[in-house]
């Protein structure tokens, strides 16, 4: 890399860390935490986008559109109906009462053994998933500066820390806006020197087209193919229901908005976002092949950061790298709030009984320490990962226990029969059985593709917590 590309970098960082600064002054847990609900619903809106794409859609999505074609397309149309069917019915639930996470609605409808059940597993599986995300951020930085994968996780979540800690909330969204900008921007900048390195926008579309890696739609019913466009809209519809609805790393900046309407204005905007931002990568990865840059020995991880290395001019090669960083950033800064949110306010709090304010946000500010150290050190876990896409890899790991919350917020609303011990044996019950069919793949489910994870997760849910009310009566 040459000293301008350095200095684009440089000044990102800076840029990120004077955010953190600028934010540091919280009043209490409320401010850090939720914003004081004062936040724009367009700076959520791309916020959103940010978190949930992260350095998986920068990284590992263009390696799915060199290696395959652009059938992955299907899931973010399913992802746009999950949040219309969130911000209609659940999110009204979410603005009615002071909401502090996701999961304290859990109580109201079933008690607080429900709600802690439910957070501890959005912990559990929120730094797995997000592990695997900071272990990516490693990929693009080894390339680059030659750094070790561990050097460049603890570098990645020390700057992270520095305006998460600061910031908060606040601080989080707001170095978001600025981290989509980058990255997109970055984006298309590696679409156009990839189109001309392949000749041309029309021959690189003729050969494309020439080996059907320009399809979209697969029509296929099998449950074990991984893209298909009843798999996109079935399984991205509930995964995103899930996540965007239960999930408190997406829950908590809806509840930072002003109001209701808002709300749901940010939900269905980033859904809508989401789709040209997944066409956009993978058709950067179309352009890499057929520029002849994406290169057989190499991973599909691999393959969108050397091309940013080797093949950008001075200069754009910095921002592309920056938009790489900046996309890790966003995703771990959301995860250690959330987390340390979830953990303050659905653990600490009540086990404690200390409720005031100030002394909750020191609490939530050394949470959030202690969860960096978590991610980082779980990050190193996969360092010697399989060949496995980290954007499948980060995605299968967190429906594992998807359609346990999800079905059980359905279970809250719709069957007034099941109490909470019916809620929490369905909670447990439907997240062993798809952490047992993710790790040991028994049977008829071995080839299950990981976007039906959700759905039969949220179906053995239902039924478990109806058939206990049936056993043994509302708890």
């Amino acid at each position: 890399m040459t000293g301008l590309d350095i200095a684009v970098m440089t000044v990102y960082i800076l840029a990120v860390i004077g955010i953190g600064v600028y934010f540091s002054r919280q009043r209490d847990a409320t401010d850090y935490f939720l914003g004081r609900h004062a936040l724009p619903w367009w700076a959520v809106m791309l916020s959103i986008v940010a978190t949930e794409t992260s350095a998986l859609t920068v990284i590992s999505v263009p390696g799915l559109g060199a290696r395959g074609d652009l059938t992955f397309l299907q899931l973010p149309v399913g992802y746009l109906i999950g949040r219309i069917g969130v911000a209609l019915w659940l999110l009204p639930g979410y603005f009615s009462g002071e909401n502090e996470t996701a999961y304290q609605r859990l109580e109201n409808r079933f008690g607080p053994a429900t709600r802690r059940v439910a957070s501890g597993i959005f912990m559990g599986i929120r730094a797995l998933g997000d592990s695997v995300r900071v272990f990516a951020t490693a990929i693009p930085l080894h390339i680059v500066t030659g750094l070790s994968i561990p050097v460049s996780i603890a570098a990645v979540a020390v700057a992270t820390l520095l305006y998460t800690w600061t910031g908060g909330i606040k601080a989080v969204v707001w170095v978001e806006v600025l981290q989509l900008a980058i990255y997109v921007l970055g984006g298309l900048a590696a679409l156009l020197i990839g189109v001309q390195l392949a000749g041309g926008l029309t021959p690189m579309l003729d050969r494309a087209a020439d080996l059907d890696k320009l399809r979209i739609i697969e029509w296929s019913f099998s449950f074990s193919e991984t893209y298909t466009l009843l798999g996109g809209i079935v399984g991205g519809a509930l995964l995103s229901a899930a996540s965007h609805g239960t999930d408190h790393l997406i829950v908590q900046r809806l509840l930072a908005t002003t109001s209701l309407p808002d709300a749901r204005r940010a939900l269905v905007g980033s859904g809508i976002l989401v789709i040209f931002q997944f066409g956009l990568f993978l058709i950067v990865g179309t352009a890499i092949w057929a520029a002849g840059a994406a290169d057989p020995a190499m991973s599909g991880d691999e393959i969108f950061p050397f091309f940013a290395v080797n093949y950008l001019p001075s200069g754009l090669s910095g921002l592309v790298i920056a938009g790489l960083l900046a996309a890790a950033m966003s995703t771990l800064a959301s995860s250690l709030n959330s987390l340390a949110s979830a953990a303050t306010h659905d653990f600490y709090a009540p086990l404690t009984g200390r409720r005031d304010q100030r002394h909750l946000l020191s609490v939530g500010r050394w949470a959030t320490v202690l969860w960096a150290v978590v991610l980082g050190v779980l990050a190193l876990s996969f360092a010697e990962s399989s060949d496995t896409p980290v954007v499948e890899l980060a995605l299968s790991i967190a429906s594992i226990t998807y359609g346990s919350l999800l079905g059980t917020y359905i279970l809250g609303g719709v069957a007034r029969s099941v109490g909470q011990r019916d809620a929490i044996i369905a909670i447990v019950v439907a997240s062993a059985t798809m952490l047992t069919l993710f790790l040991v793949k028994p049977g008829p489910f071995a080839a299950l593709a990981w976007p039906w994870y959700v759905p039969l997760g949220t179906v053995i849910t239902l039924t478990v917590g109806w058939t206990s009310s049936r056993l043994g009566g509302a708890r």
